[in-house]
Parts: structure tokens; C-alpha cells; sequence
């Protein structure tokens, strides 16, 4: 039997942060934290005071991102108007490793 995957609205995402280069942790309505993974390309995300996760698919299931789907990650950056970039969402954090973040990376 497989896990059940832990999901979120993209929409209802309340803040986020960034870990060390190309990933990032965002916090969901709830308090439920995940990290996501940017697959290269997302250059202004060390620097982005607004984020915008676009789930792939986004017709067929809505807003809603679970762990292990593709998103897209819009940035609004310096170099560009709006930088897009592929991610996945790779796994919640448990409450312990979400305490164990340093403070600067927890959303």
C-alpha cells in the first residue's frame, strides 16, 4: 500500500521561505509546512518578497498540490517582470523537523 500524500491549496499558502539554493519551505493554511525543490531556472527565488505556485494540471485538480506533483513556482524578480520555474513538492515536514528549521528558514 502506498502512503497517503499530504496536500495543500496553492492559494491558501500563508508564507514561505528559502532554504539553500533552489528549495524553499512554504507554511499552508493549517500550519502544515513542506518543502519544495525548484528543478533550476529560479533565480530571483533567494530574493522574492511574493511567490505564486502554479500547480501543473491545474485544470484537473484545482488548486490543490500534494507531495510528489510538479509545480510551477512565479516569481516576480529583478532580472525578469515574472520568473517561472518547474519545482516538486517533495514531502510535509514533521512538527519535530519543522522546530529543528533554524529560524531564518521557517515559514
Amino acid at each position: 500500500p502506498r502512503p497517503a500524500r499530504a496536500c495543500f491549496n496553492a492559494d491558501q499558502v500563508q508564507n514561505f521561505r528559502q532554504g539553500r539554493v533552489g528549495q524553499g519551505y512554504v507554511r499552508a493554511l493549517g500550519g502544515d509546512v513542506f518543502e519544495i525543490d525548484a528543478a533550476g531556472g529560479c533565480t530571483d527565488l533567494d530574493f522574492a518578497q511574493r511567490l505564486a505556485i502554479v500547480p501543473d494540471g491545474a485544470g484537473l485538480a484545482g488548486g490543490r498540490v500534494c507531495t510528489l506533483d510538479s509545480v510551477r513556482l512565479a516569481v516576480p524578480g529583478s532580472t525578469s517582470v515574472t520568473d517561472v520555474c518547474r519545482a516538486r513538492v517533495t514531502r510535509r515536514l514533521t512538527d519535530e523537523e519543522v522546530a529543528a528549521l533554524p529560524s531564518r528558514l521557517r515559514p
